[in-house]
């Protein structure tokens, strides 16, 4: 997942993107019941879900958005060849069929990857879904005016590089195939075992050539899900959607659709967003948010109150924020330096500045606290709960500095709880006790995202985070961490500008696994072996408390995205 400051999407942070992050984002709801605060009322069809965000459903197309595992808001639309399971914690990080068959029929080198659509499958008019509707859902994603989806499949797919979409190039890719009505194959430049992942990711949206509308189809896209879109104004700020009646739990086993309409209203503030859950009054009784959590003060008041905390969904997304070093630049180019600093950090005053431990568990790996990640506890650098301010000092002094250091800590001014001044000043503190004074250079938000992504600007000592684009550890440690994804004339997320072949070539042979728990082991041993480089200091995971209104029924909380899901919910 690219970090949400600089692509805003994810489930949970922001989408999926995501979250998102949405997105992002790591273990599973603590306290969330699965009925919703009624625990003895069952779920029913029929009702309206509201839906209170406070970023707006922008760029309403399957090919613009960037999302993990189909999205919140655009999975009740779009179906996809595979999506996440619909289950609460670690059950649901699993990836699973939805308009395929199966997850996908790998060849022996995992670098054709062969699907086959369901039976039955029917658009919100009643014509069929085809094999060859999918291909040209995933072709219109190439075309620039239609740009902000994922970028792999340009990587991936054989010839893809320099493609423009269907637009501009009507001979279509030829790296998909579709024999048949029902088939689909993709072939690919490399083995990647983790394609099924991938094929969640809205561009794998099944889109009718003759209903394509170019940079319009947003506005009344053809619904493959359980809901229609019936009416969006303000690109996406409000966003009804009612049913598609040829849409069933016969050929879709992963969405409930119980509500009859949902309608998605944005630009919210955060603040009136949970005044308006916690009141619960007229249709905010049926109400959630896919995007905004409850900030520190307000959890406080909300757990003081028994019926308020029994209407609070937790999660946890593949997520890390981070202390980020770049090693060309003096100081950090020795590693004792950048040890000392690790043992230094105090986690629990950096937790307490991120609102306390109920919204940020400490972290000491890269990748998030999940099996579906591969996570392996290792502590290479362990500075209890307040840093080791003594093995500091000591390797401070084997580096030459027994008088100390001065540096510069470069952070974003923006009130995220992540990269912002609260977190820059717990470092500061910490970092004094072991000889160190850290000066800070508060950037606002787009400054910072420029200047911490420019490997010409990149400073030596700045806060970062990163989310997960699938709940996997390749996607966390292969675009901070490969050597041939370090951008030099543009967006460049490998802060460490390592360039290390042995972690390149793992990288590879993982990638060739289609058996995924056996990736995710291999995955947790690599994000050991990286760490004790010292390259960057992981510093906490986020945890997502949301509000949810008193009628709501049957919430699920995913691994996978962290937040409730609304294909899901009842409101009766």
């Amino acid at each position: 997942m690219r970090q949400p400051s600089v692509i805003a999407r994810r489930v949970a942070a922001a989408s999926v993107s995501l979250v998102v992050a949405a997105g992002a984002a790591a273990c599973g709801p603590e306290d969330n019941d699965a009925k919703g605060s009624a625990g003895d009322s069952a779920p029913h069809k029929g009702g309206t879900l509201t839906v209170l965000n406070s970023n707006p459903q922008a760029d309403f197309d399957p090919a613009r958005l960037y999302t993990s595992g189909g999205g919140n808001v655009p999975s009740l639309v779009f179906r996809t060849l595979t999506t996440r399971n619909r289950e609460n914690g670690a059950a649901g990080a699993e990836v699973v069929p939805d308009l395929a068959t199966d997850t996908g029929r790998p060849s022996k080198n995992a670098t054709v990857w062969t699907y086959t659509l369901r039976k039955g499958l029917k658009y919100e008019d009643g014509t069929s879904i085809t094999s060859v509707d999918v291909k040209y859902g995933i072709e219109r994603s190439f075309a620039p005016e239609l740009s902000g989806g994922a970028p792999y499949l340009r990587d991936w797919l054989v010839g893809a590089a320099d493609y423009q979409g269907p637009y501009k190039d009507k001979k279509g890719l030829s790296a998909i195939e579709t024999p048949d009505e029902r088939t689909i194959v993709f072939h690919l430049n490399k083995p990647e075992g983790e394609f099924p992942y991938l094929a969640t990711q809205t561009q794998f949206t099944p889109v009718p050539k003759a209903k394509d509308t170019g940079t319009k189809y947003e506005e009344h896209p053809v619904s493959s899900g359980p809901y229609k879109v019936v009416s969006n104004e303000n690109d996406g700020e409000h966003l009804v959607l009612k049913r598609n009646t040829h849409w069933s739990t016969a050929v879709d086993a992963e969405r409930k659709a119980h509500p009859d309409t949902v309608d998605v209203r944005s630009g919210l503030d955060s603040s009136v967003i949970n005044q308006r859950l916690s009141a619960s009054q007229g249709t905010d009784a049926a109400a959630v948010t896919t995007d905004t959590n409850l900030g520190p003060a307000e959890l406080a008041k909300v757990t003081g109150d028994k019926e308020l905390a029994a209407r609070v969904g937790t999660g946890h997304f593949g997520y890390t924020n981070y202390i980020a070093f770049n090693p060309k630049v003096k100081p950090f180019d020795d590693p004792k330096v950048r040890q000392a600093i690790s043992y230094a950090v105090d986690r629990s005053s950096v937790v307490n500045a991120a609102g306390g431990s109920a919204l940020a568990e400490p972290a000491t790996t890269f990748l998030p606290d999940q099996k579906s990640f591969g996570y392996t506890p290792s502590d290479p650098f362990p500075a209890g709960r307040s840093g080791n301010a003594a093995k500091a000092r000591e390797l401070l002094a084997q580096a030459g500095h027994k008088n100390g250091l001065t540096v510069t800590l470069t952070h974003s001014n923006s009130k995220d709880f992540e990269t912002s001044p609260e977190i820059a000043t717990a470092i500061q503190d910490a970092l004094k006790k072991a000889g160190i004074t850290v000066k800070l250079q508060g950037l606002e938000e787009n400054d910072y995202a420029d200047k911490i992504h420019s490997v010409k600007t990149e400073p030596g000592f700045f806060l970062a985070h990163w989310g997960a684009d699938w709940p996997s550890g390749g996607p966390f440690l292969a675009p901070i961490f490969d050597g041939r994804q370090i951008v030099k004339d543009g967006a460049n997320f490998n802060t460490g500008l390592l360039d290390d072949k042995s972690v390149n070539d793992e990288i590879d042979a993982i990638n060739k696994l289609t058996d995924l728990d056996a990736a995710a082991k291999r995955w947790g041993a690599l994000d050991k072996k990286i760490g004790e480089q010292a390259l960057v200091v992981p510093l906490f995971h986020p945890v997502y408390k949301r509000l949810y209104g008193e009628e709501v029924r049957n919430v699920v909380i995913s691994d996978w995205t962290g937040v409730l899901d609304i294909s899901q919910v009842a409101v009766k």
